[in-house]
């Protein structure tokens, strides 16, 4: 019988993946289509904009600047073997534009506004606003989750963006003014190595990665009460909010390997 229990076991939580992917599915589409509905909601908007890219300015700045630094130090102690420390410039700027910019920049935003936006949802879930707002008849998806859509999507590209600028900064602090780096030389192999297909990566990876933290955070935050082992009240919003911000995490490594492997 054992082997029975087993094997039904794991048929159940197969159909409750596949479950949980359709509901994850019609959410997203819902979501989409919310940020086509009008009147949109521009003030809401600009409200999101805010929060997840300005808000977030800060963080990333910090985390950028120490990465550039870093990865200045670390890599003119490699370069620095083989005579090669001009090529500074060129290591820094790839590495942040292709690689840690995109990643680092979504998974701070997934820490710091995704949890965020993913409690809020499940607060008006288990409080039964969201059930308000559809007995008023007014979308909720237009109303505050397609704004937060368009939001993390217009936020990350510019947020990378800002994270490569100030860490090649950093990069440039600890290689020419800690370790003596010929200045021109940095800027010099920089602008050699890093071409249009490298900076295309970069943003191509930031819109998706964008796509992932706000799709994960929020429909897990809507569908906190169909998530299973979530609890119920505070308990299943603490654990969905954890959920989302590891599985967003999970997700925009994953796919920065996809990705790389698809488009380098």
């Amino acid at each position: 019988m054992a082997p029975l229990r087993w094997v039904g076991a794991l048929g159940a939580h197969t159909l409750y993946v596949l479950g949980d992917l359709g509901r994850m599915g019609v959410f997203l589409f819902w979501a989409v289509l919310g940020v086509f509905k009008r009147p949109f909601r521009f003030k809401e908007l600009l409200k999101q904009l805010s929060f997840i890219g300005g808000g977030s300015m800060t963080l990333i700045f910090f985390t950028a600047l120490s990465s550039g630094m870093v990865l200045g130090l670390q890599g003119y102690y490699s370069l620095h073997k083989f005579g090669a420390e001009g090529m500074l410039g060129s290591a820094v700027s790839l590495t942040l534009i292709m690689e840690l910019g995109p990643v680092l920049t979504a998974l701070m935003v997934a820490g710091r506004a995704g949890s965020a936006m993913c409690a809020e949802i499940g607060i008006m879930r288990i409080s039964e606003q969201i059930d308000a707002l559809e007995c008023m008849a007014i979308d909720p998806f237009r109303y505050f989750i397609s704004p937060k859509f368009l939001a993390a999507l217009l936020s990350l590209p510019l947020l990378t963006a800002f994270f490569d600028v100030i860490g090649i900064l950093g990069g440039y602090i600890a290689g020419v003014h800690l370790m003596g780096v010929n200045s021109g030389a940095y800027f010099s192999g920089m602008e050699q190595s890093v071409t249009n297909h490298d900076i295309q990566l970069g943003v191509i990876k930031s819109f998706i990665f964008g796509w992932l933290v706000v799709w994960i955070c929020t429909g897990r935050g809507y569908l906190v009460q169909k998530i299973r082992g979530a609890g119920f009240g505070a308990e299943s919003v603490s654990k969905v909010t954890t959920q989302a911000v590891v599985l967003s995490s999970i997700s925009v490594l994953v796919f920065d390997y996809l990705l790389t492997a698809v488009l380098l």
